[in-house]
């Protein structure tokens, strides 16, 4: 069927839907909206569902919500005889809605479902779905994405987001369903009466925020260390949870920014949620400079990821991705050395486009590093391959460059609560010695040389921003670029077809559709779309031994961006 033939459709069963018939005959005379809507469904994959809020086959609804809760429940059905399943949300809009939605259509078919009654950060549906032993677990959640999204996870019963075969299975639930007539529904203050719909206990959560502090490394550090720390949780679900965890930790004295206190999924503040960027961290650092803080955290909407910014010398300073996880790597190397408590092999885990000045800092603690593809999915794998041979304590860490991390194997995502408390802890203990944490990070520097790293991002939206990031890619493929920035590219790793795009020669790479171009100078430039987003990322990596060496390194890098990115690879 064409967009307009799927848009009369729609319009015709949703007839006694007003505020849904409503936005679809607004957009009557809009071609162009009307094929955006409608041109695709939405992908459900190893993220599950993200997209904009509105009417159409192309955007988060209740009808996309139910046909793929619909999908979901026919897979675990085929997986277990009494099927269960978590369900918890954040604070976008509808989150709250879509959830009920969700546990409603669970019910219908015949899976238990345990509702949070509350918003709640996403690992502590992780934490739910092993603890209550749930066959799947859904969070409604788009992340740190603008506020126009929102989105659906799906997790597996070892508390991981799903992989690829179960998604394509899931995918192929979800298509045999038609999405009006085809999605059991049934009313949801009847399945609470059946016991089909549980709420999770309320004392969970605080159940989930004691298993957290048992990754505390030095409790009491904090308790006489006169620490100051601004926290924000970008208008999301981190406020209550961040906030106990670090009063547990001993830190008193912790001021939230007011304007981002309360949840609201328009995020009016910050239209952008995401802690890595100097935007959403702008009302924080304000308010660090007014109260004299140490540090400024924040969360993003769904409180898996952490943003950090310090005082140094007088001013504040935002730490990348790349910088909070080699802290962390660090300073839990250390104290775990020092107490004893290091395991025997023990294990930190990165992401691939995540920085190798990590595998440098492990290797001098003898810790192995393992690199795996982006997502924290892999984390989990790795997490659960240890755990199934009796050995999950020999994982002590893992991060990735998009300000996520996890210290324990409780939950099999990244958790800011942790990294919350990990930080606070790591801080304080800094502190106390008349450090900060940029003079540990030179000491790192100092001994391993500098890894300065970059991230761009070039967005493509809509129906034409898809054909254009999979056109880059292959332009990429068929026209590698002979320089960038003047630098010789001497190897081009294509990962989706395990070849290095110079030589021709195949090589034994994780399948994902990205591109690494490694440069004469030793510098790097990583080529990748997102899973989650309608954009490519760009990570530059330059290494040297002067901080203005390498900076102006990484900002030649950033300017030829766009030639070979928009523009033309070759002369």
């Amino acid at each position: 069927m064409t967009p307009i033939e799927i848009y009369s459709l729609w319009k015709k069963s949703t007839t006694g839907d007003e505020p849904t018939l409503a936005e679809l005959m607004a957009v009557a005379d809009d071609e162009s909206e009307i094929s955006d809507r409608f041109y695709r469904d939405l992908s459900f994959g190893t993220a599950g569902l993200r997209g904009i809020l509105g009417a159409g086959t192309n955007r988060m609804n209740s009808y996309t919500v139910g046909r793929a809760t619909q999908g979901l429940a026919e897979y675990v059905k085929t997986k277990s005889e009494a099927p269960r399943a978590a369900i918890a949300y954040d604070s976008r809009n509808r989150s709250d809605a879509f959830a009920r939605k969700a546990a409603q259509v669970f019910a219908a078919n015949g899976v238990k479902a345990f509702l949070f009654r509350e918003l709640t950060p996403t690992p502590s549906l992780s934490y739910a779905v092993r603890e209550l032993k749930c066959d799947t677990g859904v969070v409604i959640t788009a992340s740190h994405n603008p506020a126009p999204y929102n989105g659906y996870k799906v997790y597996g019963p070892d508390g991981c987001q799903i992989g690829p075969e179960e998604a394509d299975a899931v995918q192929s639930a979800i298509l045999s369903a038609d999405l009006f007539t085809g999605v059991a529904s049934m009313d949801f203050d009847e399945a609470l009466e059946k016991g089909l719909i549980e709420y999770i206990p309320d004392d969970f959560l605080a159940r989930y925020i004691d298993r957290v502090m048992k990754e505390a490394l030095r409790p009491g550090v904090c308790r006489d260390a006169d620490l100051k720390i601004v926290y924000t949780p970008l208008n999301g679900a981190g406020n209550k949870s961040v906030r106990l965890a670090l009063k547990k930790l001993g830190v008193t004295d912790v001021i939230v920014v007011p304007e981002q206190e309360e949840p609201n999924g328009d995020f009016p503040t910050c239209p952008y949620p995401n802690p890595e960027t100097k935007e959403a961290l702008a009302l924080g650092l304000s308010l660090c400079r007014e109260k004299g803080a140490d540090l400024l955290i924040a969360t993003d909407p769904d409180c898996d990821r952490l943003g950090v910014a310090l005082r140094h010398r007088g001013d504040y300073r935002i730490l990348t991705g790349n910088e909070i996880g080699v802290l962390l790597l660090d300073y839990i190397c250390r104290t775990r050395a020092e107490l004893g408590t290091m395991p025997k092999n023990p294990v930190a885990v990165r992401s691939v486009v995540s920085t190798r000045l990590s595998d440098l800092v492990a290797g001098g603690y003898g810790v192995e590093t393992r690199s795996v593809l982006t997502g924290f999915k892999y984390v989990g794998e790795v997490i659960a391959e240890l755990e199934k041979s009796g050995e999950e304590a020999r994982f002590i860490f893992a991060f990735e460059e998009s300000c996520g991390y996890l210290s324990g194997a409780y939950v099999r995502d990244k958790d800011a609560v942790n990294s919350s408390m990990l930080v606070a802890e790591m801080a304080a203990y800094y502190k106390k010695q008349g450090k900060t944490l940029i003079d540990i990070l030179e000491d790192i520097y100092q001994k391993h040389g500098i890894f300065f790293s970059a991230v761009d991002n070039f967005m493509y939206e809509g129906e034409r921003g898809m054909a254009q990031m999979a056109g880059i890619m292959n332009r990429l493929r068929d026209f590698t670029p002979a320089e960038i920035a003047t630098d010789p590219v001497i190897r081009a790793l294509d990962y989706q077809n395990g070849a290095d795009l110079i030589s021709g020669e195949k090589m034994a790479l994780p399948k994902t559709n990205m591109i690494e171009f490694h440069l004469k100078t030793g510098s790097s430039v990583l080529v990748r779309p997102s899973g989650t987003e309608p954009k490519i990322k760009v990570y530059y990596t330059v290494t040297g031994r002067d901080h203005a060496a390498v900076e102006e390194a990484v900002a030649s890098l950033r300017e030829d961006a766009d030639r070979f990115i928009n523009g033309q690879t070759q002369p």
